[in-house]
């Protein structure tokens, strides 16, 4: 069944568990996916990102992902990942996406706030759950390269940008990157202060 993140994540939460947040690009990814998914008896984020929107429309992404939902045995959510502007996150919410990202991480904090504070009002109409980014997390994201200057999100500047834009959840840079180091990650356990 299709869900939304907002559910899922809580209750992952309250019982002690993770999801698993899988990138999808194409039928057979979504079919693989939760047919794993399905053999561990675990609840599932299936992704797409805006380079794989590029070639197939937000609306073909649900109509796949929302079929074989249907007939899932474990909760799925089709969330949109570092979503690039608010005109896709828009066409994300409008076609069923059950969770949405917004990425204003390159903007100014000023400009992020204002755009995850839009996202997350037009979204929260539809009780759909909103997430956005602060700081880096760097490595690779879609066809670009970013980098780890800074790699660490300022916690008062945390407190602040959930305060003013509302949304559900934040991804924060705590050392990470997605899939490229050069030689050992540093994580932190606590965000220093």
């Amino acid at each position: 069944m299709l869900v939304n993140s907002k559910e899922l994540l809580l209750d992952a939460q309250k019982n002690g568990y993770a999801v698993g947040a899988f990138n999808v690009e194409n039928m057979e990814m979504v079919q693989a996916v939760i047919e794993a998914a399905e053999e561990m008896q675990a609840p599932v984020i299936l992704q797409t990102t805006p380079s794989t929107l590029r070639y197939a429309t937000p609306e073909l992404f649900f109509a796949n992902v929302s079929a074989a939902a249907k007939n899932a045995s474990v909760p799925v959510v089709l969330h949109l990942d570092h979503g690039s502007s608010f005109a896709l996150a828009m066409k994300a919410f409008q076609a069923g996406y059950t969770s949405i990202m917004i990425d204003g991480s390159k903007l100014s904090l000023e400009e992020n706030i204002a755009l995850s504070k839009a996202v997350a009002e037009a979204c929260h109409a539809g009780n759909i759950p909103v997430e956005a980014e602060l700081g880096k997390v760097g490595g690779k994201e879609d066809d670009l390269v970013v980098g780890l200057d800074n790699p660490y999100t300022d916690p008062q500047e945390a407190v602040r940008f959930v305060e003013e834009t509302g949304i559900d959840s934040l991804a924060v840079g705590i050392g990470t990157a997605h899939g490229i180091y050069k030689g050992e990650p540093n994580v932190v356990a606590t965000i220093p202060a």
